[in-house]
């Protein structure tokens, strides 16, 4: 099953959990496109600095933090994902009522923990 995945909030810095992401995704072959501040290319996946529509999203990665994901929510809402994962620290009560309406499943959960588990 094709999970395709946005990281928003990609960094080139390989000590954020963004970066860690993409590397495991990729390693485990999970189609994967990457929203960031700064262009470049983590584990063959290049970071976009523009709003794209990606097409047949399965699921939005968060990391970015409440205050800084408000810019996005129509975004994201936009690109219909089957699934919205809100890592440690991004949790946004705010952003759950919009997705509520808008009838896109979330969670609160580590991306990290769920692949590692094989429960993505």
């Amino acid at each position: 099953m094709n999970k395709k995945t946005l990281v928003l909030g990609a960094s080139l810095n390989p000590s954020r959990y963004s970066n860690y992401a993409i590397q495991k995704l990729a390693s485990q072959n999970i189609e994967t496109v990457a929203l960031g501040l700064k262009q470049g290319v983590v584990a063959g996946v290049t970071i976009q600095t523009e709003l794209l529509s990606f097409e047949n999203l399965h699921t939005v990665t968060l990391y970015l933090n409440p205050k800084n994901q408000i810019m996005y929510y129509d975004y994201i809402v936009s690109l219909k994902p089957k699934r919205v994962i809100f890592n440690p620290g991004t949790e946004n009560p705010e952003f759950y009522e919009i997705l509520k309406k808008n009838n896109i499943p979330f969670e609160a959960a580590c991306s990290l923990v769920l692949l590692s588990t094989n429960q993505y």
